[in-house]
């Protein structure tokens, strides 16, 4: 969700090196930088759930937890689950054409795996997009696949987040949601949300192939033309990225959904804290609430912890919600949407170990032999994404 909720993808060129070097992606960490780690989410955490009460002058806060309704609270669970159930959904329609090798079972794994990765090394969803990255590739998937599917996967999902940022800021301008009307909370991110669509929107028109094309005219020119090609993968990569997703839009495939209710049930899950400790606010305002906070991901902080929490708590603040409402709310909804997909991610990474070990018995393509295919198509010049070598032809589905 890789993002998770409000994070970006790291760079396709970032990605596909990470891919193709063959082993699990690694997080250099020294015994010394662990030590900071732990005491920064230490201190972090200490903050959130002792000094903020504090500050905000309401000391019962950590009993109001304790005392949450508990019905409310299964409800939390429940509405997380099923936003990683559409996030799954999602993963195998963007990804999954007629694969022999990437059932359900290996789209768990691999998007829990994810997930979790996205969680524990936030950085802009850097870590979940490493790891699916090098799965898809341990799969059998050529590079240039996984990079414009993944491309695909961040414009159904960030597309969703921009057009609720519109339909939220505009309609509580104009009075049609409830919640207030000011401009620096509804139209300043709805104006925000247009302006990143139509960044996107304009990605389309990169020409396709301009990697390819810029390859056979650099042949034998020198050191800066190749580089130069190499620099084009990344805007080759998101223009048929945007392309494949406005594709699988015109091709009315449902399993593209899965990107809304994504971010609708973890809103939900926000929703249902605050129904756990008392009244809550418009759903407009929570609605604007959460994607205004959930634009702190961006900041690689472990989770998010502290940027995403303060951020929906300031941003209801300002929408007038009772600052002991919100913060007790907020930090439940939190501890549900780290913690959830944590657990189970780490045993879904265990298993994913064991599935590419299988796969790699099966007589996967190694990652030599994947590289050398997406050199020839390159320098073939082909106008296609080129078919996995290990999906069967009889079942292979091209993508324009």
């Amino acid at each position: 969700m890789t993002e998770a909720p409000g994070q970006a993808p790291e760079p396709v060129g970032a990605l596909a090196e990470t891919a193709d070097s063959g082993g699990m992606p690694r997080v250099r960490l020294t015994r010394q930088r662990a030590v900071v780690l732990g005491v920064f989410v230490v201190l972090v955490v200490a903050f959130l759930y002792l000094g903020l009460p504090r500050l905000a002058g309401i000391d019962e806060t950590l009993k109001r937890i304790r005392e949450g309704d508990p019905w409310w609270l299964l409800v939390c669970v429940i509405f997380e689950f099923a936003s990683f159930g559409g996030y799954i959904w999602l993963f195998r329609a963007v990804f999954v054409h007629g694969s022999e090798r990437i059932g359900w079972r290996e789209s768990y794994q691999i998007t829990m795996a994810g997930l979790a990765a996205t969680r524990i090394f936030a950085a802009a969803g850097a870590g979940g997009a490493a790891l699916t990255a090098w799965a898809l590739r341990r799969s059998g998937m050529r590079t240039r696949t996984v990079a414009s599917r993944m491309v695909a996967q961040y414009v159904l999902l960030y597309s969703c987040y921009m057009l609720a940022l519109v339909v939220g800021g505009v309609g509580m301008y104009t009075g049609v949601f409830h919640g207030g009307d000011d401009i620096a909370l509804t139209l300043g991110p709805a104006l925000f949300g247009l302006v990143v669509l139509a960044l996107g929107a304009s990605c389309a028109l990169i020409p396709g192939q301009i990697d390819r094309r810029l390859a056979g005219w650099a042949h034998g020119s020198g050191r800066t033309a190749s580089m130069l090609v190499q620099l084009s993968k990344v805007p080759a990569a998101i223009g048929d990225g945007v392309r494949e997703a406005l594709r699988l839009v015109r091709e009315r495939e449902w399993g593209i959904t899965g990107a809304g209710l994504w971010w609708l049930f973890d809103v939900l899950t926000l929703w249902a804290a605050f129904h756990a400790f008392g009244s809550p606010p418009p759903l407009a305002v929570i609605v604007m609430a959460y994607f205004i906070g959930m634009l702190a991901n961006l900041l690689p902080l472990p989770g998010g912890i502290g940027g995403v929490d303060g951020g929906m708590i300031g941003a209801l603040l300002a929408f007038g919600v009772d600052s002991s409402l919100a913060v007790v709310s907020v930090l439940t909804y939190r501890a549900f949407a780290f913690w959830l997909p944590t657990v189970p991610g780490v045993v879904a990474y265990l298993q994913l170990r064991k599935t590419v070990d299988r796969w790699r018995d099966e007589g996967a393509p190694d990652t030599a032999e994947l590289a050398a295919a997406d050199a020839a198509a390159l320098a073939g010049g082909s106008t296609a994404i080129q078919p996995d070598p290990t999906v069967p032809t009889s079942q292979r589905t091209q993508t324009p």
